[in-house]
């Protein structure tokens, strides 16, 4: 039978969990007020450009036409942000998995390591928009060749973090591994990779980034749908404000799924350094 906590026990439970809301909050508004300030400026600063009429408004539209914009065309614009989210979701997370899977494979093997790592390089030169319409000729026009853009683009800094990572494990941690029969499973399970996750995460930071450039530039070269098929048809039709309205919800898009990740970092990681760092920042 268990025992029922007294209520002081269950007062002071709750004042500790308050304190830990407050404190918490107290960090993200630290956290946060400085970029939140930026914005503002430069908000301010496009706001007076077009209020005093600097350029032209067919070029940079005033902020409020911009607002009016993603109000007036908000269920179109979400249904084609869905999409171009869609894509880069299922790019980021196949690049990511193949990504790990390639590092490992190029750790653990010095042959595949000399025979792929040299073309993996060589594929991360090429530029993208240059293969996107062979993709579309050979995939048509749906969702396969924004997808695999997207996992071209993101799948380079999710090798290069994950090898390095993987490699900068301490010799003597799998020395003493080695000597208690631990076997390569364990090994990586239990030493290597959690060691490597600090420089996974951040490859993982960058590649949710350029994931979504990837669909985007798929989208340019064949798409009806997406947030890169609208900025082609408002800068067709000289459409500024749903232009930059287009490039508000795509940046917008990058900036969720890297704090989703940041907060995945936070979960998975909470006792590296670089995240001790954070907390500290925040909190002065």
């Amino acid at each position: 039978m268990t025992e029922t906590p007294s209520p002081p026990v269950e007062a002071a439970r709750a004042r500790r969990e308050s304190s830990k809301l407050v404190t918490r909050s107290v960090r993200v508004l630290g956290a946060s007020w400085r970029p939140a300030l930026v914005l503002v400026a430069v908000v301010a600063a496009w706001w007076f450009v077009t209020w005093r009429e600097m350029v032209p408004a067919y070029l940079v539209p005033a902020p409020q036409d911009v607002l009016t914009t993603l109000w007036a065309d908000r269920t179109l614009l979400l249904e084609h942000t869905w999409v171009t989210t869609q894509e880069t979701l299922i790019g980021f997370v196949l690049a990511a998995v193949i990504g790990v899977a390639t590092a490992v494979l190029l750790v653990y093997s010095p042959t595949a390591e000399k025979s792929l790592y040299p073309l993996i390089l060589f594929a991360q030169v090429i530029p993208k928009i240059a293969i996107a319409p062979i993709l579309v000729v050979w995939f048509g026009f749906g969702l396969t060749p924004k997808v695999i853009l997207a996992v071209l683009i993101a799948f380079f800094p999710v090798v290069v973090s994950a090898v390095a990572g993987l490699r900068s494990v301490d010799p003597e941690l799998l020395e003493l591994s080695a000597t208690m029969g631990a076997s390569r499973w364990k090994t990586f399970v239990k030493i290597r990779f959690p060691s490597a996750l600090p420089s996974l995460m951040s490859g993982l930071k960058v590649a949710v980034t350029l994931a979504v450039v990837g669909a985007v530039v798929g989208e340019f070269v064949g798409a009806d749908r997406g947030l890169g098929y609208v900025l082609l048809l408002a800068s067709g039709n000289l459409d500024a404000p749903l232009l930059f309205a287009d490039l508000i919800l795509m940046s917008l898009i990058g900036v969720v799924l890297f704090v989703l990740v940041e907060a995945l970092e936070a979960a998975v990681i909470p006792w590296h350094a670089s995240r001790r760092d954070n907390l500290a920042l925040a909190g002065s």
